[in-house]
């Protein structure tokens, strides 16, 4: 079941920052989603390929589907056509791979690059060093089929607001000088995905362009 009032309110308040509102969908059944359409959402935000792929096959055409979870390269090829921004990319490898497959569908995909910014080591992305020389690479700029728009982080799993918003400000000024010293002509890179339900207001006075909530708007999740 979706809340509704919930859902507005989310909505209200990432309106107020000009930032935009990713639906996490997964686990929840194709209804929940179909209702949170009829209200007018249209990016949803999944962890799981397969479930992503069965649930793109199911709903309106005209849903932007966003890979959100840890992504694994052998499962880039199932959902390639029509993914919509891929937040995950942790690793040169990974992003190699949605190349060498958006390239063989003819499409330019967009990339978030994840960025390490926790205190905790489950938590995955890459360090500011490691995705800098990524972009400094040859190898990253002769890629045609993917378009880097901008930065994902998730803070630590913690009550302690200080640190998730300086975990928060870590990620923002890693976008400004990455920005800066690599898409300083490019409009297009202009994403900051960080914000869940526990804690997107403060990711949004944080800077953040991109929340991914869940729980506030289709309750707690449901494993089959």
């Amino acid at each position: 079941m979706i809340n509704k009032e919930n859902y507005q309110l989310v909505l209200e308040k990432v309106q107020l920052k000009e930032a935009n509102l990713v639906a996490v969908s997964k686990t929840k059944p194709q209804e929940d989603i179909q209702a949170l359409y009829d209200l007018g959402q249209r990016v949803f935000g999944e962890n799981k390929v397969q479930e992503m792929v069965d649930k793109q096959k199911a709903l309106p055409k005209d849903i932007k589907w966003h890979l959100i979870g840890t992504l694994q390269r052998n499962k880039v090829k199932y959902m390639i056509e029509f993914v919509s921004l891929i937040h995950s990319v942790d690793s040169f490898k990974l992003l190699k791979e949605i190349n060498k497959q958006a390239k063989k569908v003819n499409r330019v995909v967009d990339c978030l690059l994840q960025f390490h910014i926790a205190d905790e080591q489950t938590k995955f992305g890459l360090s500011y060093e490691e995705g800098v020389a990524l972009l400094a690479s040859d190898a990253y700029k002769e890629m045609q089929h993917v378009r880097i728009v901008g930065v994902m982080g998730m803070a630590t799993f913690t009550d302690d607001k200080e640190q998730v918003g300086k975990e928060f400000e870590t990620l923002t000024a890693y976008f400004k000088t990455v920005q800066q010293d690599f898409f300083a002509d490019n409009e297009s890179f202009k994403e900051v995905s960080m914000g869940m339900s526990g804690d997107y207001e403060i990711a949004l006075d944080k800077g953040s362009t991109l929340v991914r909530v869940g729980s506030l708007l289709f309750g707690a999740r449901v494993y089959s």
